[in-house]
């Protein structure tokens, strides 16, 4: 039996890095799942690949969620996984500041407008389609910059942290009401996503700089979505039912020791 046979699972920022990555693991697992991302082109293109239904979804939009909780009123599992860094940019032009002195209200905002306030929008989503069952299991996207500071990276920082809190108190609301709905967070570092490559480059100097960004990392290496995506297969699984609030850190042995340095 497959360990998500039965399940109606979403997954936001499905089309690519780490979202895709969690939404093939989950169909391999047997889930029903539905994908959705603000990448309407390569959401739709995955979609037909998986066999699956596709949404377009701002999570930061509060009326893209009701209108999505009308198309699908319940389900099994939820995965907050879209966000940005704040760094990112298509049309040349250099990113704003996200350091505390020099970052804008409007970049900082903007970070936890989709990061934040889109987690928020999805675990209310979420509690609410998984009312009548009374069971359901919330996956929440942190990150290893939730746990230590990122100086140049503030409003991330500041957001990660917020959605690893905001886990542990959806958890226990949820229990509260007496609803099996369990509430956990995920936190990978360094990830070889396409968030990378512009950083990375193609060039015979990408292997040197792979090394220099993850030479502090004790195995060395980047993680693959691949791994973050079974640790969502497990929380998301019958196998993980006594597991909520609880942080699953996935970062290649940074954060065992006193030797991880904010980056």
């Amino acid at each position: 039996m497959k360990k998500l046979t039965g399940k109606t699972c979403l997954v936001t920022g499905a089309a690519r890095g780490i979202g895709e990555a969690i939404a093939r693991a989950f169909k391999d697992e047997g889930a029903t799942v539905i994908l959705t991302d603000v990448d309407v082109e390569a959401g739709e293109a995955l979609a037909k690949e998986l066999q699956s239904r596709f949404f377009r979804l701002d999570v930061s939009d509060e009326a893209d969620w009701l209108r999505f909780a009308e198309e699908v009123p319940t389900l099994d599992v939820v995965v907050n996984n879209a966000g940005i860094t704040g760094f990112e940019t298509s049309d040349g032009i250099a990113p704003p500041a996200h350091d505390p002195e020099n970052a804008s209200l409007d970049a900082w905002r903007a970070v936890h407008a989709v990061n934040l306030d889109g987690t928020f929008l999805g675990c209310r989503y979420a509690i609410r389609a998984m009312r009548a069952k009374k069971t359901g299991s919330i996956i929440n996207i942190s990150s290893r910059s939730g746990m230590v500071g990122i100086p140049m990276a503030a409003a991330y920082a500041s957001s990660k942290a917020a959605i690893r809190n905001h886990t542990k108190s959806v958890a226990l609301y949820c229990a509260g009401q007496g609803l099996a709905i369990r509430c956990n967070s995920i936190h990978p570092a360094a990830v070889m996503t396409p968030m990378w490559e512009p950083m990375l480059g193609d060039g015979p100097e990408r292997e040197a700089r792979e090394a220099a960004f993850v030479a502090d990392t004790p195995l060395r290496r980047f993680g693959q979505p691949s791994e973050v995506a079974a640790l969502a297969v497990l929380l998301a699984s019958d196998d993980a039912t006594y597991m909520t609030g609880s942080e699953l850190t996935i970062d290649g042995g940074i954060l065992a020791g006193s030797a991880a340095a904010p980056g």
